[in-house]
């Protein structure tokens, strides 16, 4: 029985499930395959160098999949920042009407794409930045909690608390994003308030995702005790898979004399967390994974994936309402 909520009203999908936006990962073959599956694919944008290489690949998704699809812009610091307002530009001219933003100071972006019509899914990781997105008009938020893979923020709190609290003080939508990996997740998060679910590391373990076989494998094998944070003391802290990289890291960050980023810079490029994907050796570079590395056992297609976690939701969701009896009558 297909599902009936704002997130596949508004985004014309069959289920409520959002592939997240990721890094070395978010291309059109992976972003087609999950729409195709009944949920929404999602494009990275910063993938690629120049804003030209995203008008490709969404030109190419075009011809891979006749569904909706999104693509994910994330403002990080950096040295010389994109060209952000470039990249949405790009979007708007080619009729991408749904786009996940991330990271600091969006507003300039966003306000770019509501013009333009686009439906913006915003990802935050506290009700107060919640907040301060709803006033720049996004359409539904994306609640990233402490288990999530990458950004977590910097105020631990797990999804748990952050959907309830968003399910009584949030007027827009919400996503649950973070720790999602089945169905029964998805009954979870649609119990506590959510119309929907994010996930990044279950999507990159499946068929279509573009990585070696060797990480896939490896995250298969993965427990949830398997992931660790680094870069807490720049306030900039990162969920990573446990690897050599990661430890070494994590050890100069706590023994740095100087707090010098130089220092740990080397240890946390994303150019060898990019050559993990490639080559196939999970200890050569830092990559992001969440804590629901452990809820993962096996490698499907999207198609299957997708269609497994909409029958587990669908009959948890039976299968809890079936607790509530009707009162004896006296």
């Amino acid at each position: 029985m297909p599902f009936d909520t704002e997130l596949t009203r508004r985004l014309g999908i069959a289920v409520p499930v959002v592939q997240g936006g990721m890094q070395h990962v978010g291309y059109a073959e992976m972003a087609s395959a999950v729409s195709n599956a009944g949920g929404l694919g999602i494009i990275t944008a910063l993938i690629f160098p120049e804003p030209e290489g995203l008008r490709q690949e969404i030109r190419k998704c075009r011809k891979l999949t006749s569904k909706p699809f999104g693509v994910n812009i994330t403002l990080l610091p950096a040295l010389v920042p994109p060209n952000y307002e470039a990249y949405a530009q790009v979007i708007i001219d080619e009729g991408v009407k749904i786009v996940e933003t991330a990271g600091n100071s969006p507003g300039p972006v966003i306000s770019k794409l509501k013009k333009a019509g686009c439906i913006v899914l915003h990802k935050c990781t506290t009700i107060r930045h919640a907040q301060s997105a709803v006033k720049l008009g996004v359409d539904f938020l994306s609640i990233d909690g402490f288990e999530c893979a990458g950004h977590v923020g910097e105020s631990d709190i797990t999804n748990f608390i952050l959907l309830s609290k968003a399910r009584q003080t949030l007027k827009v939508p919400f996503i649950a994003s973070g720790g999602f990996a089945d169905g029964q997740g998805l009954a979870a998060a649609l119990c506590l308030g959510a119309c929907g679910v994010n996930m990044g590391t279950r999507f990159l373990c499946t068929v279509e995702s573009p990585i070696h076989h060797n990480i896939k494998e490896q995250i298969v094998k993965a427990q949830e005790t398997d992931t660790t944070l680094v870069l807490r003391r720049w306030r900039n802290t990162t969920r990573l898979y446990k690897n050599k990289v990661t430890e070494q890291a994590l050890k100069v960050e706590q023994e740095s004399k100087t707090g010098e980023f130089s220092e740990i810079a080397p240890y946390v490029s994303g150019k060898r967390g990019r050559e993990v994907f490639i080559n196939g050796d999970p200890e050569y570079g830092v990559w992001t994974a969440g804590q629901v590395i452990g809820l993962i056992n096996d490698i499907p297609t999207c198609k299957d994936l997708v269609a497994r976690i909409e029958k587990e939701a669908e009959d948890t969701l039976k299968e809890r309402l079936a607790l509530v009896k009707p009162a004896p009558k006296l």
